[in-house]
């Protein structure tokens, strides 16, 4: 795993061999930032990354000049990484949060910018995420909202649905 861009661009970070987590491929995770420029600007934002998972995304987020990236990951093994990954760093602007998404969205009282959830594309709730994200306070008036699911899924039908992308087996559906 390694920062595409920014101010950690080319640093790796070795995930271990037993994680369940799959991180967003490089090829998908470029093209969806070069999309999202378009949509918020990474300097100063403030961003959930939801199934923190490897903590690619918050890498990414943190390297483009987010101002603070709350990362949320049940998995104590995966939350561990993720930490460690923030500690290598040494950047404050990153934090870990081990619990279950499902429960921190509606308890969560602080405001994104940007929302990016990465649920395993298993997930028996996946088609109710863009409801519990959008229907709660955790994103910003202005914010917008990411989901990465399967091939499978399709949300167009949602009011607040504004489009998809798809990069190869990667799928990205975009709200605001």
């Amino acid at each position: 795993m390694r920062a595409i861009t920014g101010k950690y661009k080319g640093r790796h970070f070795a995930v271990p061999q037993n994680f369940k987590a799959r991180p967003t491929t490089d090829f998908a995770k470029e093209n969806l930032f070069n999309v999202l420029r378009s949509y918020v600007d990474f300097e100063g934002l403030c961003a959930l990354d939801l199934f923190g998972g490897t903590g690619n995304i918050t890498l990414e987020l943190l390297s483009r000049g987010a101002g603070r990236v709350v990362c949320v990951e049940k998995d104590y093994r995966h939350y561990s990484f993720i930490r460690s990954m923030l500690h290598a760093l040494g950047d404050d602007n990153g934090v870990a949060v081990k619990l279950d998404v499902l429960r921190f969205v509606p308890r969560c009282r602080e405001q994104f910018g940007l929302v990016f959830a990465d649920p395993p594309y298993a997930l028996p709730q996946l088609s109710e995420l863009p409801a519990l994200v959008l229907e709660s306070d955790v994103l910003a008036e202005e914010g917008v909202f990411v989901l990465e699911h399967g091939k499978a899924n399709d949300f167009s039908s949602h009011p607040r649905f504004v489009e998809h992308r798809a990069y190869g087996s990667v799928n990205f559906s975009i709200f605001r």
